[in-house]
């Protein structure tokens, strides 16, 4: 079966994120919430998720695990989202607005993962 042009997207785009999370971990990094331990192990397991996700999203048998598993992830992101609007340090020097923004494209790349369930 050949999928739309924008699964193959999707994927590359989680793809690529989770390579950023191995080339500039330090940037994940001081963005994590201080109530999660362990902030390098888990931006390296995100990063790891991000890409093994998106490699799923291209083959027929595994691309209903990776939508499911990407909305988890994205879920489990909220976190990150909702603590760099709590303070100016933990926003990390990226406008408020942009934040603010950041809540409903979550919102929007969930339903972009659970769109392609019906595939």
């Amino acid at each position: 079966m050949q999928y739309p042009w924008h699964l193959y997207l999707m994927g590359a785009m989680y793809i690529i994120a989770g390579i950023n999370h191995f080339r500039k971990p330090i940037t994940y990094m001081r963005i994590m919430p201080p109530y999660l331990p362990a902030h390098k192990m888990l931006v390296y397991l995100s990063g790891i998720a991000e890409v093994f996700f998106g490699c799923l999203l291209f083959f027929p048998e595994t691309k209903n695990l990776a939508v499911y598993g990407i909305i988890l992830m994205l879920i489990v992101f909220f976190l990150v989202h909702f603590y760099m609007l709590s303070s100016k340090k933990a926003g990390a020097g990226v406008p408020k607005w942009l934040l603010i923004l950041r809540i409903p494209l979550q919102f929007f790349l969930i339903y972009w993962a659970w769109f392609y369930l019906r595939f």
